[in-house]
């Protein structure tokens, strides 16, 4: 990719791993919030309520994260293939400080923006 430097590229990469490898200690340690909650158990039924909502928003944190560890994985297979870092949809490089802040993203500001405003 010409638009980035060598050394941008490697930042690029390091984060692109970082980001990964974070995620992925995340979902391994979060696996034991998002089970089922066990309704035999002796507690109070505020109590119940209260662990089922964190249940939740455990699951609900988790396709999240699943979601995104997806698209890093997408991220470091286009970089291999020297196709990182362009936007799917205007094909024009993506900022590196976007880059650097959501190292998975697909698409430029302008493009993320119309798409945004199109689902509203």
């Amino acid at each position: 990719m010409e638009d980035f430097t060598a050394e941008q590229m490697e930042a690029l990469h390091e984060r692109l791993l970082s980001v990964k490898a974070e995620l992925e200690a995340q979902l391994s340690d979060n696996r034991a919030d998002s089970k089922p909650v066990d309704l035999d158990l002796p507690i109070g039924r505020i109590s119940r309520i209260d662990a089922i909502q964190q249940q939740k928003m455990a699951q609900a944190q988790r396709r999240g994260q699943e979601v995104r560890l997806g698209q890093l994985k997408v991220a470091l297979q286009n970089f291999g293939q020297d196709e990182y870092g362009y936007c799917r949809s205007c094909e024009e490089a993506i900022s590196f400080e976007r880059l650097l802040a959501r190292p998975e993203s697909p698409f430029c500001v302008d493009c993320k923006n119309q798409i945004e405003s199109r689902r509203r």
